[in-house]
């Protein structure tokens, strides 16, 4: 942060990403909250009053309990070691804070004025926003692919600084889109490959290998004429995909998929399941996870690449019985001697619930969407604005 001037008691609105997971009240996964801490923190101690704001779900421009930055609040304080102002209200001044103190607003996405598509509408909320500060920083990666108030207009309205998260997502990113080194492999799971059709196309330009898992990976078993049961399916997508399997031949680019699954009875943690051949799973049966030569042929893939990148898990991770694909690759990547990026959301996810090392991987991202579109080549809003 460079490029702001001294920050000693001058205000600084945080655009921060702060949309972790919660079941009630409790915070489920931390990581992003974890991330957002570097920055707040530097901050706070070269003497500013700190105001940090965030968006959680998707309240649809109403306030909800449900999404309430509460339970946020108490979190922060607690990984910064000090305490979080929080009054409830989205638009707050906070009067009493100190030099050094930190205050956080209320959802964001309670005002629809955040996500209006009306630029009128949207500038007169961001408006509000730069009234409560001197300076602002877009350190909220995760929402950068948003044309929203917090994140597009407000920068335009004070003077701005591009936080060290977004620094960070950006560099990394970068080094994956800019002459990565090679072999250059990406990983891609998550259930639809409609979630990643531009970046699966624009990536087919760029990689060495392409490893497709995931409920994904079922539309592409389809689209090669195999019989896939009751998987997950996409009939709408199977032309676009064959379309992928004829670029990646043309490019010699190697798409590999699951040769094994484990095809369960129905989609449950305690469901019965067997392991069948990728290309031969039971009508009546559906692929819940990759199967074991599907994690040594994965694992084998990576073990020489010299960059990888991976989003999306290789099976319904959240049930203990059909996590071994996803954690399979995950130590696949811890394994090897590359620079490995973990792409945010689902997989992030996962390394944490797996209980594996986050230092054994290059970086974690926060991104999820975000990063995601990066790949695709879009300009971010958040990043424009920043830049």
């Amino acid at each position: 942060m460079t490029n702001l001037p001294d920050v000693r008691g001058r205000r600084v609105l945080v655009r921060a990403d702060l949309n972790v997971p919660l079941d009630g009240e409790t915070i489920t996964d931390d990581g992003r909250i974890r991330a957002s801490v570097p920055t707040i923190r530097e901050l706070a101690e070269a003497g500013a009053k700190v105001i940090v704001c965030a968006h959680l779900g998707r309240p649809k421009g109403e306030p909800n309990p449900t999404y309430s930055l509460a339970p946020v609040a108490k979190r922060l304080g607690e990984l910064l070691g000090r305490e979080v102002a929080f009054t409830g209200e989205v638009i707050e001044e906070f009067p009493d804070l100190q030099d050094g103190g930190v205050a956080l607003l209320e959802n964001l996405r309670f005002e629809p004025g955040e996500e209006s598509k009306d630029d009128a509408v949207r500038r007169a909320f961001a408006g509000k926003l730069a009234a409560l500060a001197d300076f602002y920083v877009g350190d909220g990666f995760g929402a950068v692919h948003r044309k929203h108030a917090s994140v597009y207009d407000v920068p335009q309205l004070l003077p701005h600084a591009m936080g060290g998260l977004v620094a960070a997502e950006v560099e990394v990113l970068k080094r994956l889109t800019e002459d990565p080194e090679r072999p250059y492999v990406v990983v891609l799971g998550g259930a639809k490959v409609s979630d990643k059709l531009a970046v699966i196309a624009n990536l087919l330009t760029k990689v060495d290998r392409l490893l497709i898992g995931g409920g994904m990976a079922y539309t592409f078993l389809k689209a090669q004429g195999h019989e896939v049961g009751g998987s997950l399916l996409q009939e709408d997508q199977l032309d676009q995909v064959r379309g992928f399997l004829d670029e990646a031949a043309k490019r010699g680019v190697e798409l590999v998929l699951p040769v094994d699954v484990l095809a369960a009875t129905h989609f449950a943690e305690d469901a019965p399941f067997e392991v069948v051949a990728a290309d031969a799973i039971p009508a009546d049966r559906q692929g819940l996870d990759i199967g074991p030569e599907t994690r040594e042929l994965f694992a084998g893939k990576l073990a020489d690449a010299r960059t990888v990148f991976w989003n999306g898990p290789m099976g319904v991770f959240e049930f203990a019985a059909f996590s071994g694909g996803t954690r399979a690759v995950a130590e696949a990547l811890i394994a090897a001697e590359a620079f490995t990026v973990v792409g945010g959301g689902d997989s992030a996810a996962a390394v944490r619930l797996l209980g594996l090392p986050e230092d054994g991987f290059s970086h974690i991202s926060t991104g999820g969407g975000a990063s995601l579109e990066y790949l695709e080549g879009k300009t971010l809003p958040g990043l424009e604005a920043l830049q």
